[in-house]
């Protein structure tokens, strides 16, 4: 009986243990909305082309969503005063986060379709892969049936989100903590193939590196830090001029960003962070030996990973009726 008892008891918390770790699955909504994920799609290709950026923007947006509390959606909640809690928007990293108004466009779209069945952390998902896919990127599986999460709070985006500051240690770490590796890191970075940049996030590097101003991050090319200086962040204090991260071919998802990663031109410390280490270094000289393919083959893997992180699915969270706010 005492056996009996035990083995009901473990069956009991694998249910438990199983359902925390449920899994995704692509075409999750083929019953209860089949038209969800063309709707998203033909929206994305109507509207992308009028506004190219807007695909870096989202593809940002979806990783400062799944490295804080999992991809559940949480990124894009609305301060309300009822809970006095900052968001995180609030946080430092999510400050020029865009495309919000995008995605609740998208929302409108689904709810009409199909009330209260479409995740507002589905949709980020899935307008991510079809934003970068429109201006030529790579296509990956986007399995579905995260659930919106109803906590987001400013001070676990400023602790979890890597910083464009990060040196390897810490984004190691960062990514570790999402179950993600090093091979990981370096694909997701190559994300900064495409999209723009406020001097913001590294005038340091061009003008108070080592916390005296005047000081150059000598890490940095002179010569593409010369430039920087005369012709885009004239000043420590810009905090308006927008650079690209991949200059001249920031429309372009390709491999040019690896490639001026070699030659000490990435715009950020994180970026010339990952050619500190010979693991990283090396697999960064691999994909540019290589062909476009297999950076794209590796980079949807990455993708898919990362979309997996802590989500939330089951009975967890809710269906946000508003991307911006938790449901009454």
């Amino acid at each position: 009986m005492a056996s009996f008892s035990n083995l009901m008891s473990t069956l009991v918390l694998f249910i438990i243990i199983g359902c925390g770790y449920a899994q995704l699955e692509m075409n999750f909504y083929a019953k209860s909305c089949p038209k969800a994920e063309n709707i998203i799609k033909d929206f994305v290709q109507k509207q992308v082309p009028k506004a190219p950026n807007t695909a870096a923007a989202i593809l940002r947006m979806h990783f400062h969503d799944c490295f804080v509390r999992g991809c559940d959606g949480s990124v894009l909640l609305n301060f309300t005063s009822s809970t006095g809690n900052q968001t995180e928007k609030q946080a430092n990293p999510n400050l020029t986060l865009r495309g919000f108004s995008f995605i609740d466009a998208v929302k409108r779209l689904v709810e009409a379709e199909c009330p209260g069945v479409v995740s507002c952390a589905d949709i980020i998902a899935l307008v991510a892969r079809d934003a970068v896919v429109v201006t030529g990127g790579p296509f990956w599986n986007v399995p579905t049936g995260r659930r919106d999460g109803t906590i987001s709070n400013v001070s676990e985006a400023n602790a979890d989100i890597p910083a464009p500051t990060s040196n390897f240690t810490r984004l190691q770490q960062s990514f570790a903590k999402k179950g993600l590796d090093l091979k990981d890191l370096v694909l997701l970075s190559g994300a900064h193939t495409i999209g723009v940049s406020h001097c913001s996030s590294f005038s340091e590097r061009l003008y108070n590196f080592t916390g005296v101003f005047g000081t150059q991050d000598p890490s940095l090319d002179s010569e593409y830090a010369d430039n920087l200086k005369s012709r885009k962040c004239k000043s420590i204090n810009d905090n308006t001029t927008i650079v690209e991260m991949d200059p001249g071919s920031f429309k372009t998802f390709d491999l040019s960003y690896f490639k001026l990663l070699l030659k000490r031109r990435g715009l950020f410390q994180s970026d010339a962070a990952l050619t500190t280490r010979t693991t990283t270094k090396t697999f960064i000289e691999q994909l540019v030996d290589g062909p476009l393919k297999e950076f794209f083959d590796e980079f949807a893997k990455s993708m898919e990973k990362m979309g997996r992180v802590e989500v939330k699915t089951g009975s967890a969270g809710e269906i946000r009726k508003h991307c911006a706010f938790v449901n009454n």
